[in-house]
């Protein structure tokens, strides 16, 4: 959908523009989402990702500075093709293909890790340059806009991380339909990076080469991950705390018969349970990435990731699950991380 550049808010050239989304992880229903069944995200509002978009004119040279690479921005690697997807579509929606850019994002957490981070960064840059072009457009049109960039990175995109990385919602995901999830319960979560990168394009066709091998054995792991998934937005809503925390840590034991977890993974859930979670998972497309831990209160989620900081986790930051609980602390706030000291 694109306008023209009379219908710009300011109708002039482009300036400086500024977008702001976030990670999210999945809280249940990883792998089985795929499959159809339900899965449940959050969003992490406390880990940010940044865009500016400054505009270099008409015809003008266009860089991009992004994950370690400063330069221009047709010769960015492969690795950025939906990212410069995300430019170009923005560009177009907002009326404005002629002008050029410089690019530049940061961001609060790792890529590679299962936290959303491609969906963030499309999101975040498709803001920037409609900022600079002095456009506003609704969450339904940045959806959309951020799934044709993810359909670069992904292939098929479900829509639940362009959805999440901008919402402030925990949502329940059937089949690409997405209903809110209130939390009704005191709790955090604590997560913790493995710093292994995982591949979820690995992760899940090593999942379909089960499925297509032994369909009886992978189909109920599947079905029980997608019954977890369900029961924990319950339990999200009832304030379910204890139950909540057995089931995260039944569907780890699942993901490991899956073989998508990871020896450095497995360690960090134990360290998780030994620091006092409640339940412990690895998130996300699995062989590395991050692990969530279930806290019931901020004292809590600062014992479990002092736990993950001894078991070498080179980051763990504290979440809280409902916004209205804000009680981690007063030296600590929830967006905290620990980084391991560097002799």
């Amino acid at each position: 959908m694109a306008i023209t550049q009379m219908q710009r808010r300011h109708g002039s050239e482009p300036r400086q523009g500024y977008g702001e989304t976030w990670a999210k992880t999945i809280l249940m229903g990883d792998h089985s989402v795929v499959y159809g069944y339900p899965a449940v995200a959050v969003p992490l509002e406390t880990l940010k990702m940044h865009a500016w978009a400054s505009s270099t004119g008409c015809g003008g040279q266009s860089s991009l500075r992004a994950l370690g690479y400063y330069g221009p921005l047709e010769q960015a690697p492969v690795q950025f093709a939906g990212l410069l997807r995300a430019i170009q579509v923005a560009k177009d929606f907002a009326g404005c293909p002629e002008y050029s850019f410089d690019i530049i994002t940061r961001s609060d957490f790792p890529a590679g890790r299962g936290l959303g981070s491609s969906a963030a960064a499309s999101g975040a840059v498709i803001r920037a340059v409609l900022d600079a072009c002095g456009l506003e457009a609704n969450a339904q049109q940045l959806a959309s806009l951020t799934n044709e960039a993810e359909i670069v990175t992904h292939g098929h995109p479900s829509g639940l991380d362009a959805a999440t990385t901008s919402g402030e919602h925990p949502v329940l995901f059937v089949r690409g339909d997405m209903q809110r999830v209130d939390v009704n319960l005191p709790a955090y979560l604590v997560i913790a990076d493995s710093g292994v990168v995982g591949s979820t394009k690995e992760a899940v066709e090593g999942v379909r080469g089960q499925y297509e091998h032994d369909r009886r054995r992978v189909g109920a792991i599947l079905e029980s991950l997608g019954a977890l998934a369900q029961q924990s937005a319950d339990d999200l809503e009832q304030g379910g705390l204890d139950s909540l925390g057995r089931r995260m840590d039944a569907a780890h034991s699942l993901l490991a018969a899956l073989h998508v977890s990871h020896p450095v993974v497995d360690r960090l859930v134990q360290a998780a349970r030994s620091g006092g979670a409640l339940g412990a998972k690895l998130t996300g497309g699995g062989l590395g990435g991050c692990i969530i831990a279930l806290a019931p209160d901020g004292l809590s989620a600062r014992r479990i990731r002092r736990s993950l900081t001894a078991a070498g986790a080179p980051a763990v930051w504290i979440h809280p699950l409902n916004q209205l609980d804000m009680e981690v602390g007063d030296d600590d706030s929830e967006a905290a991380v620990d980084m391991p000291c560097r002799g």
